[in-house]
């Protein structure tokens, strides 16, 4: 009998620990529940601290990178009267690639929408540079290019340059 007795004993004590244990439980999980949360929130914080200035940074460079695709801007910059047409398309094309390859690991920064803006520019860019040479003689200028190219994206009732750098730019204040 006195053996029950010890096993009661034990028995009684084992469920007021755990009595204890499961108010003291009860008591600090929310403490620790809000100071985890609280530590992930300072983590997030550093972490936003720290990306915010690199992904401005993306935003700036694909901005910087529609605007020298833009057949305006780069025909003038390549300067098309010197070089026949086909040297010029292949100039371009060059430029382009080197250009995106140059910017290609902004994408990692900046939204899928605006990354793939980014790359259906550049691809519409090329085609429309390729199918400008396609509609030229064999012995048309530089400049025979640049006009027609220019004179395509003249009517054009959306300037597509345009409409890249608006995307951009509201991908950019939704993360400002």
């Amino acid at each position: 009998m006195e053996i029950y007795s010890y096993i009661f004993d034990v028995l009684k004590y084992f469920v007021a620990g755990m009595a204890i244990f499961g108010a003291a439980y009860a008591l600090i999980k929310p403490q620790l529940n809000r100071s985890e949360k609280y530590q992930l929130l300072e983590f997030r914080k550093s972490l936003s601290s720290q990306t915010l200035p690199l992904r401005l940074q993306a935003y700036e460079r694909l901005v910087l990178f529609v605007e020298r695709i833009n057949p305006s801007n780069m025909l003038i910059r390549l300067n098309g009267p010197l070089y026949s047409a086909n040297e010029l398309q292949t100039m371009v094309i060059a430029e382009i690639r080197e250009e995106f390859l140059h910017n290609v690991t902004q994408q990692i920064y900046v939204s899928t929408r605006a990354w793939g803006v980014t790359r259906r520019v550049k691809d519409d860019t090329i085609a429309i540079i390729t199918n400008a040479v396609k509609g030229l003689p064999e012995n048309a200028t530089g400049m025979d290019l640049s006009r027609l190219i220019l004179l395509h994206l003249s009517h054009q009732e959306d300037n597509p340059y345009d409409i890249a750098l608006a995307v951009i730019r509201q991908d950019l204040e939704q993360i400002l």
